[in-house]
């Protein structure tokens, strides 16, 4: 499998979910678990059942998350010297030419893209016509609504 790239913040939640998992959420279930076989017959105990379907979507996460970390190339966007170019990691002020708006976005992996707090993926369409722009480019792109034209007003290293 690929090197999939993450920033340190991104890896940072991934760790906290995984020990949360770990350490919380998987002894909840092994307890309610126990409990539940406490109760007598299995087969009609529906306690039982969804104890043991929850156990197995946190082991499925707990795999997904370790995985994810083992692949990773976490990458700090604070130590970057991009000499002002859009690159992963990286925040760019934008200005929609189209409407006047200014708009952030942080270019993010998959996992930490989250559209409502301004993180999208460096996959996206918009990432991809705005990473190795510098300051001051104009840059156009194709949207399901159409071409929208930008003007990069200011690139952070955050």
């Amino acid at each position: 499998m690929s090197k999939v790239p993450l920033t340190s913040r991104g890896a940072e939640l991934l760790r906290d979910e995984l020990k949360r998992l770990k350490t919380v959420d998987r002894p909840r279930v092994i307890r309610a678990i126990a409990e539940a076989r406490a109760h007598g017959d299995l087969r009609e105990n529906a306690e039982y059942h969804a104890a043991k379907e929850q156990q197995g979507f946190i082991e499925g996460r707990i795999r997904e998350i370790e995985g994810k970390l083992s692949h990773a190339q976490v990458i700090d966007v604070t130590r970057l010297n991009a000499g002002g170019r859009v690159v992963f990691g990286s925040t760019v002020l934008l200005l929609d030419e189209d409407d006047d708006t200014e708009t952030s976005y942080q270019i993010v992996g998959d996992d930490e893209a989250e559209i409502r707090e301004g993180r999208i993926s460096y996959t996206s369409p918009i990432a991809r016509a705005l990473i190795g722009k510098t300051e001051g480019d104009a840059v156009s792109v194709r949207t399901p609504a159409g071409d929208r034209n930008y003007e990069i007003l200011e690139v952070i290293y955050k």
